[in-house]
């Protein structure tokens, strides 16, 4: 089977391209601090909502989702889209139709339009502003463009992966703030999260019986999911699509640690050195 290049892109031209950074020594695992916390929490489509866990297959591959809201999310704040998951009407997950878009916005141009009902538009632009003063990506405003990203009001901080080919969201609840909101422009633009990396491994100790129930495949490699890739660097502890030690936790204690046991904070400030290099390497 040919392999969309909406996949090709994502898996192999994304992950492990987030990288190239040096993180100061942090404290031994410990209790997640309330701001953490609350930063974990607000990167969630939707916060305090699970939904049925689905299994599928997206790009010919096996992929498992949350459909909540009849939304279907991945990862926590990744919106699949109804191409991407197509459903056979047994109700099995067939291959979607992926392969016909891009996945990549050609020449780097996103198109993009903010619903006037959006409070606090200064961080949308403030987030667009960053990404382009730190990468090749250009963000023009949508006219009759018909593949564009629309900011709008959410129930948390979401994103579609990659351009869709048509209207795609981005999904800002009051509490995203200007750095989630870049994180959710990296989906847009196809990013993934950082610590699904094939090698990540040889970095962290994943501690799976701090993870909220339904919650577990979004620290799965992408080669436990089938797909080939090339990580580039070392996992970039600093990257503003890593999660943070404390990310899905259910009970307060980390879910990810360094390879001696310390904790790192979650970076939502600014795409870190290593994030630069990665979409330098796609657009």
């Amino acid at each position: 089977m040919q392999v969309p290049s909406f996949s090709i892109l994502a898996y192999s031209a994304l992950f492990g391209t987030i990288s190239l950074t040096s993180c100061s020594k942090d404290q031994q695992a410990r209790p997640a601090q309330p701001e953490q916390q609350a930063q974990a929490q607000a990167e969630l489509a939707y916060p305090n909502q699970t939904g049925e866990l689905k299994t599928g297959e997206w790009g010919g591959q096996p992929v498992s989702y949350q459909e909540i809201n009849g939304d279907k999310v991945y990862e926590g704040d990744i919106l699949l889209t109804s191409e991407q998951l197509a459903t056979s009407a047994g109700g099995q997950q067939r291959p979607g139709s992926a392969g016909r878009t891009t996945g990549r916005w050609p020449s780097g141009v996103v198109y993009y339009a903010i619903d006037p009902a959006l409070p606090n538009q200064a961080r949308v632009t403030g987030a667009i502003a960053h990404w382009q003063a730190n990468s090749p990506v250009r963000f023009v405003q949508r006219t009759t463009q018909t593949a564009f990203v629309t900011f709008r009001v959410g129930s948390g901080c979401s994103s579609n992966i990659g351009r869709t080919g048509s209207q795609q969201y981005i999904n800002l609840a009051s509490g995203c703030s200007t750095g989630n909101t870049i994180h959710e422009i990296g989906h847009a633009l196809g990013l993934f999260h950082e610590q699904t990396r094939a090698d990540r491994d040889a970095f962290v100790n994943i501690l799976t019986q701090n993870i909220q129930s339904g919650y577990e495949g979004n620290f799965t490699k992408y080669t436990d999911l089938g797909y080939g890739g090339t990580d580039f660097g070392a996992l970039d502890f600093g990257s503003i699509m890593m999660y943070g030690s404390f990310s899905f936790s259910s009970n307060g204690q980390p879910t990810i640690v360094k390879k001696d046991g310390s904790t790192f904070n979650i970076q939502r400030t600014g795409l870190s050195a290593g994030d630069k290099s990665g979409i330098d390497v796609m657009y």
